[in-house]
């Protein structure tokens, strides 16, 4: 069984497509993997008999010989970026010459892109929403706009970043990370300031929370306890700060509001495994 890292990327074609409805968008499958993304509805896309709602910045990933359909109104046309790719094979790529069959013509597996064996490919859905994930939508633009205007090293540019994009997506969705807005927004703003020892009585009163929820929100959504997680931010600001400033340990200690050197040292090596003098002359034996 392979890993995603395994991959090997190769981008055959990459274009914007302007859905209307016509017959050419009936039940077909591709040769080639694909991705067609939708900067905004609404409409249907099927895949395998099931039909998904098409809404703002809506991805869908086609399999070689997946059936699909679109269903677009002509009254509501969609625009399009359609990326047409093989993934383990950049020797004989089938996706410059993609080809389509439409249901019930045969589908033939001689022309087929390259598959192999991935169970963390396999978990990669057929449909999935970037709204939550601008980093990942831009990326894909970045993709096609590369391809399109690229003159030189073009292949190698957009094969690079197409399996960066990849990796993206699969950690963007198998990893935690927090959904509900009230403390979405409350870590955005931890983040910038993390030195800033509120209560965490403002921090629930800020998202309109009373105590008890506030707690069980927070540790759902961010798998730690508030205190927890404003440790680990004040040991990460501490970890930049030593490896891009030239501010004395004690100066640190003081900007991240500690009382004095000792309890910052102690905390700084609990968590990062080496004194706060270790990890600024050698950063990478740190945990």
């Amino acid at each position: 069984m392979m890993s995603l890292a395994e991959i090997t990327p190769h981008l055959g074609d990459c274009m914007p497509y302007r859905y209307d409805g016509s017959s050419s968008e009936r039940l077909r499958t591709c040769s080639v993997y694909a991705f067609h993304l939708f900067p905004e509805g609404p409409g249907e896309f099927e895949i395998e008999g099931i039909r998904h709602p098409i809404g703002k910045r809506t991805l869908f990933f086609i399999r070689p010989g997946q059936p699909h359909a679109f269903h677009v109104s002509p009254d509501r046309p969609l625009n399009s970026y359609n990326l047409y790719f093989d993934l383990w094979d950049r020797e004989r790529p089938a996706s410059v010459n993609r080809q389509f069959y439409f249901v019930p013509e045969p589908f033939r597996t001689d022309a087929a892109a390259v598959s192999r064996p991935c169970e963390q490919l396999d978990r990669l859905p057929g449909a999935f929403s970037l709204q939550a994930y601008p980093q990942l939508y831009d990326g894909l633009l970045a993709i096609a706009r590369t391809f399109d205007e690229a003159r030189h090293y073009r292949s190698e540019t957009v094969n690079a970043l197409l399996y960066a994009w990849l990796l993206g997506w699969y950690d963007a969705i198998h990893s935690q990370r927090p959904s509900d807005y009230r403390i979405v927004r409350l870590l955005a703003e931890l983040d910038v300031h993390p030195e800033r020892r509120e209560p965490v009585e403002i921090w629930w009163r800020r998202c309109g929370l009373k105590r008890t929820y506030f707690h069980e929100l927070f540790l759902r959504e961010t798998g730690m306890t508030p205190k927890a997680y404003h440790h680990k931010l004040l040991m990460k600001r501490a970890a930049q700060l030593l490896r891009e400033s030239d501010l004395s340990v004690t100066e640190i200690a003081d900007r991240l509001g500690y009382p004095s050197i000792h309890p910052f040292t102690r905390h700084f090596g609990a968590y990062h495994g080496l004194s706060p003098r270790e990890y600024r002359r050698n950063p990478s034996a740190g945990r």
